[in-house]
């Protein structure tokens, strides 16, 4: 728990309506809710979120995880709660959770022009790597593929 950002907690299956109703308010292409429910169903799986006193889910960060390697999926937070460091919050998060899996690796897209995930990242030590092109198929834009190395 952390006063400052609400309650944080390991998602579960149980909480795949709230985060499919947060992806469709983050995102221009949202996970259906049937995605959301059948991403708990993969062990390599986990979402960690944040609650509000009221328990609304106003941000969560998803990733798979396999061996040495973690791929993050999404972060996301309401558009009214960001710049108020819940992403970097929940990256931090994920993070800390990787290294306890004995994670070396961590993977992610972002559009090339989200400067504000971005420059989240770019504060968590990822680095570019690669390129996807015309990787988003709803404006043709493409990923940037970013890596961080995990120090034990």
């Amino acid at each position: 728990m952390s006063r400052e950002h609400g309650l944080c907690r390991k998602l579960t299956a149980d909480d795949a309506m709230k985060m499919h109703a947060l992806e469709k308010r983050c995102f221009s292409l949202p996970w259906s809710l049937e995605q959301c429910r059948l991403s708990f169903s993969r062990l390599a799986f986990a979402a960690f979120g944040l609650f509000s006193e009221q328990e609304a889910l106003f941000a969560y960060i998803s990733f798979y995880h396999v061996a040495d390697e973690m791929e993050i999926l999404n972060l996301a937070v309401v558009p009214e709660m960001r710049r108020q460091g819940h992403g970097h919050f929940l990256l931090t998060t994920a993070l800390k959770a990787g290294r306890k899996l004995g994670i070396q690796k961590v993977w992610l897209e972002v559009r090339e022009h989200n400067t504000a995930a971005l420059a989240l990242y770019a504060g968590c030590g990822f680095q570019p790597c690669g390129r996807r092109n015309k990787y988003y198929t709803d404006t043709g834009e493409d990923a940037l593929v970013l890596a961080l190395t995990l120090s034990a």
